[in-house]
């Protein structure tokens, strides 16, 4: 983990010489020459990104990060999205995309399924699909860029509650939408840590926010009013754990429930000082975006296929290899805490 650190604030500081504020939007997306894979100067190298949804710091985050890799290999970008995080509400992008003969898409799913016709129907067309964050059905993409093993984002998220609650009370997880791929798959791993190793520790709900800030923040407040035994909660979504820590912070509760999950330094900065928050987790979404990026690129230009044991270079991050089923991992995850949140900005 601390060799994953000295490289994340490399990252993160060449993320701030861009500025996580990029325009979110980012440069108009252009064809870029014909949509196939050809590699050299005949690659159509426009790359379109599909977070689950537009407006999210977490996300606005991973697109500065795609759209800095895109600049430094050449190519033109693009981001488009819906406003809510809904399981279809990603399908016209997706199409229109490849209407307009983008190059390669990247994309967060907000459903495991309900967007693969419209991501085989792209790749019929030429283009080369990636996701990232949030993975689909694996036949329906190319590549999914993995931030962390769900094992690994479980385990510390786990680990970080049972440390602030002296490893016995109820707990419950405030998570983004209820179709997520990635947040029930952690949401999964969690359950079988606390069963395997913290026996004391008992989860009293799973409750959804929908990835929306003013939902996540009622649902904290329903949560202690359910259970005012609760000792702690663990979000494991930027939305909720920034929405959770307003509620806290000026709360009763302050102190006495503890909050970890995942969540970005910028958000959660002004809650790790006041102390509401102890310590929490995250990678860097810029290098995720940034990763993202560039295996989009290696796909178009036919440096990769996709094929496990396939190596490509991503700029700063160096290179990486694709694993099992079309997974290429970004690192483990990282823990933020009082200590060493003032060094990083994002």
């Amino acid at each position: 983990m601390f060799g994953l650190q000295r490289k994340r604030r490399a990252g993160v500081a060449a993320a701030v010489v861009l500025g996580v504020a990029l325009v979110a939007t980012g440069c108009a997306g252009g064809t870029g020459g014909d949509t196939g894979g050809d590699g050299g100067d005949d690659a159509n190298l426009s790359i379109t990104m599909l977070p689950k949804n537009l407006g999210n710091p977490y996300f606005d985050t991973s697109t500065g990060g795609a759209e800095e890799a895109t600049e430094e290999f050449g190519g033109t970008f693009e981001e488009v999205g819906p406003s809510e995080a809904s399981p279809t509400s990603q399908v016209q992008y997706i199409q229109t995309a490849a209407q307009q003969g983008t190059g390669g898409l990247i994309v967060s799913a907000n459903d495991p399924e309900a967007i693969c016709d419209a991501l085989d129907e792209a790749r019929g067309a030429g283009v080369k699909v990636v996701t990232f964050d949030s993975d689909t059905n694996p036949e329906c993409r190319d590549l999914f860029i993995n931030q962390a093993t769900a094992e690994g984002i479980a385990k510390v998220q786990v680990d970080l509650i049972a440390e602030q609650i002296g490893d016995a009370g109820q707990i419950a997880i405030l998570s983004a939408s209820a179709n997520a791929t990635n947040q029930n798959a952690w949401i999964e791993m969690m359950e079988e840590e606390l069963a395997a190793s913290h026996p004391d520790i008992e989860l009293v709900e799973v409750v959804y926010g929908d990835d929306d800030d003013q939902t996540s923040f009622d649902k904290t407040a329903a949560l202690l009013q359910t259970y005012p035994e609760l000792k702690g909660i663990i979000s494991p979504t930027t939305v909720g754990i920034a929405a959770a820590a307003r509620y806290l912070s000026t709360s009763e509760y302050k102190g006495t429930v503890a909050l970890t999950g995942l969540g970005t330094p910028n958000q959660m900065r002004e809650y790790v000082e006041d102390g509401t928050v102890t310590a929490f987790a995250l990678w860097n979404p810029a290098d995720l975006g940034y990763l993202a990026a560039f295996a989009t690129q290696a796909l178009i230009t036919g440096e990769i296929t996709g094929e496990e044991g396939d190596t490509f270079e991503a700029g700063k991050l160096g290179d990486y290899e694709v694993g099992a089923d079309g997974v290429v991992l970004l690192g483990d995850p990282f823990v933020f805490d009082a200590d060493n949140i003032g060094e990083f900005d994002f």
